[in-house]
């Protein structure tokens, strides 16, 4: 592998009760949140992910005006370079067209899509699509509000984090066989 390029390509990161508590939205009469607490350590992640040099991307079921509600309260939305909202792109997760749509923006290529990292609080749609894809799958066991039982082995995650700051030190001791 040439040495100017990262072990990890890029990371897609989920939004509800992945960086925002769900349990803490306010939505208005069309469905769209308008605002809503984040869980402890979300932002400061984010922040240090792009700090640290990695091409983010949102990868989120929901209305397009949802995220940008959210991540520009609090302050985070400039911190993401894509977006695959499921309103926007017709579809929503695990569907493959949701990871594909954010790694073309990204132009990360098939072949390196084992070297990007996908974090979700869902095993049926967020670890599914991205083992699915072949991406390394990060399950963030944070929530009460979903399955903590895989359902067949596309639901297994390659990683299990308890709160969103760990993926920090997963992603200094990970060894992905590259």
């Amino acid at each position: 592998m040439p040495a100017d390029l990262p072990l990890v390509r890029a990371i897609c990161l989920d939004c509800g009760d992945t960086l925002v508590d769900e349990a803490t939205e306010v939505k208005n009469a069309a469905g769209v949140t308008l605002r809503a607490d984040l869980i402890p350590g979300a932002a400061e992640l984010v922040r240090e992910l792009k700090r640290r040099g990695y091409p983010l991307a949102l990868v989120a079921d929901g209305p397009v005006l949802t995220f940008r509600n959210l991540l520009t309260y609090h302050d985070l939305y400039d911190y993401f370079d894509v977006f695959a909202i499921s309103e926007q792109v017709g579809v929503d997760k695990p569907d493959a067209r949701m990871f594909v749509y954010a790694l073309d923006q990204l132009e990360i290529p098939p072949e390196d899509y084992r070297r990007v990292v996908m974090v979700g609080n869902n095993l049926a749609r967020d670890i599914r699509g991205a083992n699915a894809l072949g991406l390394i799958s990060v399950w963030l066991n944070w929530s009460p509000r979903r399955s903590k039982a895989p359902a067949d082995e596309l639901e297994i995650p390659r990683y299990v984090l308890q709160a969103p700051l760990d993926l920090l030190l997963l992603l200094d001791d990970m060894d992905f066989g590259f």
